[in-house]
């Protein structure tokens, strides 16, 4: 049964508040696996820091972007997360606020996102486009998509090339490599999260990858790590980058082989707290990466 439009009149205050978890302010993980893909796309294209009205730009579109992302997210699934354990709090799940708020919410911070982005020459206006669409899509691809955690991979990370683009006016090759490195680094964490609701998620329905790599879910996940990290050190070397860089991603590369570990025995907290652990990972990149762009 579809989430009723119209429930219970509530103070503004408590709406508001309402509308902050359904967009998860109070959970920044998601902004920031989104970002750090961004800031790396952002600090190659410019050998360091890019300019910085592009990095304000970038900043803040990402935290609407991945707002309004949770937004239809939690609309599409309006059916669903009622009966997930981790999921059925949510003020839409619980049934706090209407259909209709959520997807104004979605709609309104699309917009500002929009907004943010005409300064910015054309390419990126015309890049942001397929970006809502991926953004808008994505939920509902657990539908019918057997890994839609691969078409998350390219939705959280169409801010490489839209970096790309802010800076150069072009997307070098170097672009879509860093984006399908990110697109197995999706895969991996996405599966760690997954893991956490694995038999709701097969009891109702949905596509996940941890239903699909079975009893292989820690084989998976370590071979999309290896692709990521080496899928890194070549953008590295189509780069120039140097041993900082190399150093970041030998730190990120043990990170990940730490979080293998973190489930072995598969338990929901165990995987949850290895999920939370890639931004670490994304951190440790960057943080090469400028210290390689300053030495």
């Amino acid at each position: 049964m579809s989430t009723p439009a119209t429930p219970p009149l509530l103070p503004i205050s408590e709406r508001l508040a309402l509308y902050a978890r359904l967009v998860r302010l109070d959970k920044p993980i998601g902004i920031l696996l989104l970002l750090w893909p961004t800031l790396w796309a952002l600090w190659f294209a410019a050998d360091g820091l890019p300019p910085m009205h592009v990095l304000l730009v970038f900043i803040a579109g990402t935290v609407l972007m991945r707002s309004a992302g949770c937004a239809i997210n939690d609309y599409a699934d309006r059916d669903f997360d009622p009966h997930v354990a981790r999921t059925q709090a949510r003020p839409l799940a619980a049934r706090r606020i209407s259909t209709r708020e959520a997807l104004a919410v979605a709609g309104v911070l699309s917009l500002v996102a929009f907004v943010l982005v005409l300064p910015l020459n054309g390419l990126v206006i015309a890049l942001s486009f397929p970006a809502l669409f991926l953004a808008a899509s994505y939920p509902f691809t657990k539908r019918f998509f057997a890994i839609p955690q691969a078409y998350l991979g390219i939705a959280f990370g169409f801010g490489i090339p839209m970096g790309f683009a802010a800076v150069l006016g072009t997307i070098p090759a170097l672009a879509w490599w860093m984006l399908a490195a990110n697109i197995l680094w999706t895969i991996a964490y996405d599966a760690e999260y997954a893991m956490v609701d694995r038999d709701d998620d097969r009891h109702i329905g949905i596509r996940t990858s941890a239903l699909l790599f079975g009893r292989a879910d820690l084989l998976a996940v370590s071979v999309c790590h290896a692709g990521f990290v080496a899928l890194m050190a070549w953008c590295g070397v189509l780069a120039g980058r140097g041993g900082p860089y190399a150093l970041g991603l030998v730190a990120a590369a043990a990170m990940l082989a730490w979080q293998v570990w973190q489930m072995r025995d598969r338990s929901r907290e165990r995987c949850f707290r290895a999920f939370l652990h890639n931004n670490w990972v994304g951190a440790a990149v960057f943080a090469g990466l400028v210290l390689d762009t300053l030495f």
